[in-house]
């Protein structure tokens, strides 16, 4: 039995996507079951609730062999590490109690180097605390994903600009979420691991803003810019958009650790650079969307 979290989220829903047609047994957690679609409905079984709750947790992880786990997001929380940690407690209880065997865990580049790095450093308490209760553990290491452009999709469009933190000639990885549900879905698929180990997922090559920008200036055949947002700002426009002091300053430390080069930390290697370079995700990903966008 696999038990895959957010089935419905970026990630999720394409790992779900990866092993649907297996002869594995399936379990999802979904808050909403009706955003599942109906030949996923039909193939597996729903546990409904938040995968932050013991009870749903213990409900989901019954004779299970393997979890996906990912922490979703909460921009309103007033603690960064006090979010991922007490969402991800009641999971660790439901393994221990459960007899859980393996656990892929979405996590971050920075293991080692990241010290004050925001929800980098969160997602790396989140990490020891899994491998805290002995479960065999594989953490995904990613730096940031390509798709994050996407929420720049109406600047690219409208201003032929995108904006980050970095320097315009900071060189960094940036991997395709498609790539890392697929490192997911092997690993969950394979019955042959055990221990607690980091597996980076890397993508095909580092890139700079500047780089980005001529990539997408070629895909898009059109001019785009890059801009550096310094950090005030980036936090004033977080804050404006909600999020709460806490949020939005764990993203400004996280955006300062990729300045000073935690997501360079990682070496890369054959087996840790998966195939999607941005050109491509560009091509299929980011040029429709913008096509899309009115």
């Amino acid at each position: 039995m696999i038990v895959i979290t957010t089935p419905t989220g970026q990630i999720g829903r394409q790992v779900l996507d990866n092993i649907l047609d297996t002869e594995e047994a399936i379990r999802v957690i979904a808050r909403d079951p009706s955003r599942l679609s109906l030949r996923v409905r039909e193939r597996v079984e729903v546990v409904q609730g938040s995968h932050g709750d013991p009870d749903v947790v213990a409900k989901a992880f019954a004779a299970a062999d393997s979890v996906f786990w990912l922490v979703p997001p909460d921009p309103r929380a007033e603690s960064v590490v006090g979010h991922l940690l007490d969402f991800t407690r009641p999971a660790c209880e439901a393994i221990k109690s459960q007899g859980v065997k393996r656990v892929v865990g979405i996590s971050t580049l920075g293991h080692g180097v990241a010290e004050n790095a925001g929800q980098v450093s969160a997602a790396l308490a989140m990490d020891e605390l899994i491998e805290s209760v002995g479960v065999s553990y594989r953490a995904l290491r990613m730096p940031g994903f390509m798709e994050n452009m996407l929420q720049q999709v109406g600047a690219i469009k409208n201003q032929g600009m995108f904006f980050l933190t970095i320097s315009a000639d900071r060189k960094i990885p940036t991997c395709a979420t498609r790539d890392v549900a697929a490192v997911a879905a092997g690993l969950l698929l394979d019955d042959s691991w055990s221990g607690q180990e980091s597996v980076p997922v890397l993508g095909p090559e580092d890139l700079s803003p500047n780089d980005m920008a001529r990539i997408m200036s070629e895909v898009l055949q059109r001019p785009i810019r890059f801009q550096q947002v310094p950090g005030e700002g980036y936090k004033a426009t977080l804050l404006k958009y909600g999020m709460t002091d806490a949020w939005a300053q764990g993203l400004v430390d996280m955006a300062n650790a990729v300045e000073q080069g935690i997501y360079n930390a990682e070496p890369r290697t054959p087996e840790n650079s998966t195939p999607t370079g941005f050109r491509q995700w560009c091509e299929e990903v980011l040029k429709p969307a913008v096509s899309q966008r009115s």
